[in-house]
C-alpha cells in the first residue's frame, strides 16, 4: 500500500484519479483551497477520503501528488519540498499506471468527458473495466484490464501517456496561453497519435483531423467516406435516433437519449471500440439507450415553466452545441445563455467566436473572467466586455444581479462554463422558489 497526498484534490482530473488509488487499495487523503462544497468532492466522501484545508502531518512515506493549477509558491508545495517528500505530476502519475492497462485514451478539444462516460457506461456494465472521467468520477476494477482515460492535450500532457487505442473526437485551437497556433495545436495531436500502440479512431468529417497522417486508423461521422457512418439520424425532442454501418456494411440501429450532432458523434467514437473490442451488439444497443451523460453536461432542474441547465461548455464550439441541443429539446421556449468565461488568453484570442455561439441563443449573459493561473494584470484590456459589446441582445452579469434573470419566463436558462457557474446557478433557483 502507497500513501498519497493530492494538492488540489477538488480537482475534476484529480479527484478522480485519487478514487482510482484509494479503490486499488492505498491510502488517499488531499488538500484544496476550495472550502465550499464542490460536485467533484461526492465520490470522495463516499470512499471515506479526507480533504484538508490546513496543513495535515505528512510522513516521510507520503508522495505528493499535484495538479497544474498549482503553482510552485503554494504551502503545500513548499511544505512537501521542506519535508523531502517525492513530488509528482497528476499527468505523470496518471502515465504510470496507464502502463499497467491496456489503455483507450479519449483526446480531443469537445466531448471527451461525455465519450469516456459512455465508454464506462457501456464497459462496466458488460466486461467490466477502469476508469477516469473529468467530470469528478474514477473506478478501479481489479478484475479488468480495459483503462479508459480522458487525455488531455494541456502543455502536451497527454504525451505521458501510451494508449492501446486513441481517440481524437475534433481539433480546434485551444490553450491558446500555450500553443502558439494551430499548427503547434496539430503537432501535439500528431505526437500523440504517433506513440498511439494499435489505432487511432478519429473524427472523419473534420479537413483538420484528416490533415494528421494518421497510420492504423478507422474514421467516424456522418460522411460516406469514413470507416463508421451515421446513417438516417433523427433528433428528436428526447433522444437521437440513427443507424450505423461499419466498412459498408449495416452494423445495427441505436437510439441515444442525449441531444444534438456531437453528441451523436461521441456515441460513433464509442460504437467504433466495441466493435474492436468484439462487444455484443444488443448490449451495446441497450447499455446506450440507458445513459444519463456524464456530470455536467446538460444536467436539467425543472421549476415552473423554466428550465435551469448545467453544463461545462467553455469553448465556443461546446456553447454553440449546448445552444443548439437546447432548442432540439425545447423549441417553444426561450433560450437564455449565461456564460462564465475561464482564461484571459482563451477570450482575448476567441472573443468573436464566443459572440457568434452566444447569439445563437435569444438572450445572454456574461459574467467576469475567472482564472486560476493567469493574472488579468498579464492580459490589460481583456475582460468579458470583448465578448459583451459584440453581442446582439447581450448584457454583463454577476453574483450581485442574478435577479435579473426572474424576468424570463417560459425559459431554458443555460449556465455554462468550466468554473463554478453552478453556485450561480443554485443561487437563482433559490430566488425562483421564493417568487413562485
Amino acid at each position: 500500500m502507497q500513501k498519497y497526498y493530492f494538492v488540489g484534490i477538488k480537482g475534476s482530473g484529480m479527484s478522480s484519479l485519487a478514487q482510482v488509488l484509494h479503490d486499488l487499495g492505498n491510502y488517499v487523503i488531499g488538500y484544496d483551497d476550495n472550502k465550499h462544497h464542490a460536485y467533484t468532492e461526492d465520490e470522495l466522501i463516499k470512499r471515506n477520503i479526507k480533504i484538508y484545508y490546513e496543513t495535515p502531518k505528512l510522513d516521510k512515506d507520503f508522495i505528493v501528488v499535484r495538479t497544474s493549477a498549482v503553482r510552485d509558491n503554494h504551502k503545500e508545495i513548499v511544505n512537501a519540498k521542506n519535508l523531502g517528500l517525492e513530488i509528482k505530476q497528476y499527468f505523470e502519475l496518471l502515465g504510470e499506471l496507464t502502463n499497467k492497462y491496456k489503455t483507450i485514451a479519449i483526446s480531443g478539444c469537445h466531448g471527451k468527458t461525455t465519450t469516456t462516460a459512455l465508454l464506462a457506461h457501456i464497459f462496466s456494465s458488460t466486461v467490466g473495466c477502469s476508469y477516469i472521467i473529468g467530470d469528478g468520477t474514477g473506478v478501479a476494477d481489479k478484475n479488468s484490464n480495459l483503462f479508459f482515460i480522458e487525455a488531455c492535450e494541456y502543455y502536451r500532457h497527454f504525451l505521458n501517456y501510451h494508449p492501446t487505442y486513441t481517440i481524437i473526437t475534433n481539433i480546434e485551437l485551444d490553450h491558446v496561453d500555450y500553443y502558439k497556433d494551430l499548427d503547434d495545436y496539430k503537432s501535439a495531436y500528431q505526437a500523440f497519435a504517433d506513440q498511439t500502440k494499435e489505432m487511432v479512431i478519429a473524427w472523419g468529417d473534420s479537413d483538420i483531423v484528416r490533415s494528421l497522417n494518421l497510420k492504423n486508423k478507422l474514421y467516424y461521422g456522418f460522411n460516406d467516406n469514413n470507416d463508421v457512418v451515421c446513417k438516417n439520424l433523427e433528433l428528436k425532442e428526447n433522444e437521437s435516433s440513427f443507424g450505423v454501418y461499419i466498412k459498408g456494411k449495416y452494423y445495427d440501429h441505436f437510439d441515444l437519449p442525449l441531444l444534438g450532432e456531437h453528441m451523436v458523434l461521441n456515441s460513433l467514437a464509442v460504437i467504433t471500440v466495441c466493435y474492436l473490442e468484439g462487444l455484443n451488439k444488443k448490449d451495446i444497443e441497450e447499455n446506450i439507450h440507458t445513459f444519463e451523460g456524464a456530470k455536467r453536461r446538460f444536467q436539467e432542474t425543472f421549476i415552473g415553466d423554466v428550465v435551469t441547465v448545467d453544463d461545462y461548455a467553455h469553448h465556443p464550439t461546446e456553447i454553440g452545441a449546448t445552444i443548439k441541443a437546447a432548442r432540439q429539446k425545447y423549441p417553444n421556449k426561450e433560450i437564455v445563455a449565461v456564460f462564465k468565461p475561464n482564461t484571459y488568453s482563451r477570450t482575448k484570442e476567441l472573443y468573436k467566436d464566443f459572440i457568434n455561439a452566444l447569439d445563437l441563443a435569444d438572450k445572454a449573459y456574461v459574467t467576469d473572467i475567472t482564472c486560476d493561473r493567469e493574472l488579468p494584470t498579464e492580459f490589460p484590456g481583456v475582460t468579458s466586455d470583448l465578448i459583451i459589446d459584440g453581442l446582439k441582445n447581450g448584457e454583463h452579469i454577476g453574483d450581485d444581479s442574478i435577479d435579473k434573470l426572474l424576468k424570463h419566463k417560459n425559459a431554458v436558462l443555460l449556465f455554462m462554463s468550466c468554473k463554478d457557474i453552478y453556485t450561480m446557478k443554485g443561487n437563482f433557483e433559490k430566488l425562483l422558489r421564493e417568487e413562485k
